[in-house]
């Protein structure tokens, strides 16, 4: 079967390329509990669960797993959100809102220990400035969820808005086994704190059985919020040193993954959901649902003076948006340096408005061709990106329900209908494969029957942690979907030689891997 497709249309992130979402913007930057670095949307993969979604939003970008004595807390005065769109609107119609709260065990004293003789009145117990005293894991791969030796807990719960995000009340996501409050694990301290194996195991027990009560979603899901192992792959260093490498070397297809991933030693903090597709899909839809995810905090904050734990700061007033994130690469290099900022604080039904500019004129392709000289494309507008970042790929993740004319918003779109690939048979070219035939006069044509390179379960059906979108966003912003005329370079098989692939990943939720520990 052959659909063709409006001048080509892979990359829902326009013309991007490199580092996910990872400081992108200047404000953000100084805020980075609540800095989003990677948004994840795509058919659970794991067997058994074909009728579920994953969504995964990750923040605190760049964690080095030695951060101590702190680690990567979430921040209790922030509101963390995951947006889905069923209805083509480019507007929520469900939110999953996350809430923290971080306390000290003994009465806000933490671990405390007795220093000083104990006769005379020379003894005093005295906080320790860890958040542990002792071993949370067992050598035996058994663990203690908590206990004397852990002085922080950090908690959260999660609430479900139906509608707009602000105009109605969440409703709490219940775990299965009773209760509204959910733990978080502490974060890979080291093999002294979690010996052998035992981290693995100890944050797998807070993965949670869940009912989201949603009406009409009976079927129960899971949630895991804690620390993984970045799963973003590039060059990245090399990339924002004006892409300082050989033009011979990333234009070499061959050469893809010749480079280790340089930030595969980092850590995030991540946010994880897998639900039922009948909880997220609606009439006005179809089987398309489109997400991204946000972080808030409020709008008027004071520095408490004599700050302790407890209260640092006194904050108040309206939540204020400081990130976003949909499609990758969208903020990092797509959106121009004055308006980062505004990005972070908008919504996909803005854009439009706001940021049609940078996809119909991209710069990031004339930034390569003043580099190497490889000629950008020719096209413009670049009606290509602008349906492919604000409509989704006919035929593959347009809205197909009721609505008959979706609004126009940048955000991930996912296909619920399209069956997902099992780990370790996806293309981590994502769909880019599903395009063949192009020629000097002709863009290339959507081939998914009968393709052997065609997976449509892949970006930008979504995204899945495998799919490797950097070398995807140079190809496409070079303008692998337009014709040859149009686009000169287009059949350079461009890569930043860092690979991004299904192996990296776990098989079940959450799928991203065990986080790195402070000491190997």
């Amino acid at each position: 079967m052959r659909w063709l497709v409006p001048v080509a249309t892979i990359a829902l992130l326009s013309s991007s390329a490199l580092a996910s979402s990872h400081r992108e913007a200047p404000f953000i930057t100084k805020n980075p509990k609540v800095d989003n670095t990677d948004f994840y949307l795509f058919n659970s993969y794991a067997t058994g669960r074909a009728n579920f979604v994953t969504l995964i939003s990750n923040f605190q970008p760049l964690q080095d797993a030695y951060g101590g004595p702190n680690y990567f807390s979430f921040d209790p005065e922030a509101l963390y959100e995951i947006h889905v769109d069923n209805t083509g609107d480019a507007q929520e119609d469900l939110t999953f809102q996350f809430r923290f709260q971080n306390t000290l065990i003994n009465g806000g004293q933490g671990v405390a220990l007795p220093i000083g003789f104990p006769d005379g009145g020379m003894q005093q117990t005295v906080a320790i400035p860890l958040i542990n005293a002792g071993a949370i894991g067992q050598a035996d791969g058994g663990f203690t969820r908590t206990g004397a030796f852990q002085g922080q807990l950090e908690t959260f719960t999660v609430g479900v808005v139906r509608g707009p995000r602000r105009g109605s009340a969440a409703t709490l996501v219940s775990k299965m086994a009773g209760g509204t409050s959910f733990e978080k694990p502490i974060d890979n301290i080291g093999s002294k704190t979690f010996p052998g194996s035992s981290y693995a195991n100890y944050a797998a027990s807070f993965i949670y059985d869940v009912n989201f009560n949603i009406p009409g979603c009976a079927v129960p899901g899971k949630i895991f919020v804690g620390q993984r192992k970045e799963g973003f792959a590039v060059n990245l260093g090399t990339i924002f040193d004006l892409v300082n490498a050989p033009a011979g070397v990333i234009t070499d297809n061959t050469l893809r993954g010749a480079v280790p991933n340089p930030i595969a030693n980092k850590n995030v903090s991540t946010i994880a959901i897998e639900i039922d597709k009948s909880c997220l899909v609606s009439a006005a839809g179809g089987t398309v649902i489109g997400g991204w995810s946000s972080a808030s905090v409020r709008q008027a904050r004071v520095i408490n003076p004599q700050g302790n734990y407890q209260v640092p700061t006194r904050e108040g007033g309206a939540w204020a948006q400081v990130s976003r994130l949909g499609s990758p690469l969208v903020n990092e290099v797509v959106i121009g340096l004055p308006d980062k900022d505004k990005f972070n604080s908008s919504e996909p039904k803005d854009d439009g408005a706001n940021f049609a500019k940078y996809v119909t004129n991209p710069t990031l392709p004339a930034i390569l061709e003043l580099l190497f000289g490889t000629a950008a494309p020719r096209a413009f507008p670049r009606a290509d990106l602008v349906q492919a970042f604000a409509t989704g790929v006919t035929g593959v993740n347009v809205f197909n329900g009721t609505n008959m004319m979706p609004a126009l918003g940048e955000m991930l779109r996912l296909n619920t209908a399209l069956p997902a690939t099992a780990n370790g048979a996806q293309n981590n070219l994502g769909a880019l494969g599903c395009f063949t035939g192009r020629t000097a006069t002709t863009g290339p044509m959507l081939v998914v029957a009968g393709n052997p390179n065609c997976d449509p379960a892949g970006f930008p059906n979504g995204r899945r942690p495998g799919d490797d979108v950097v070398d995807i966003a140079l190809r496409v912003s070079m303008g692998a979907l337009l014709s040859g005329n149009a686009a000169p370079s287009g059949a350079i098989d461009f890569h930043d030689a860092v690979l991004q692939d299904d192996s990296d990943f776990d098989d079940t939720f959450p799928y991203l891997k065990t986080p790195n520990p402070g000491t190997p």
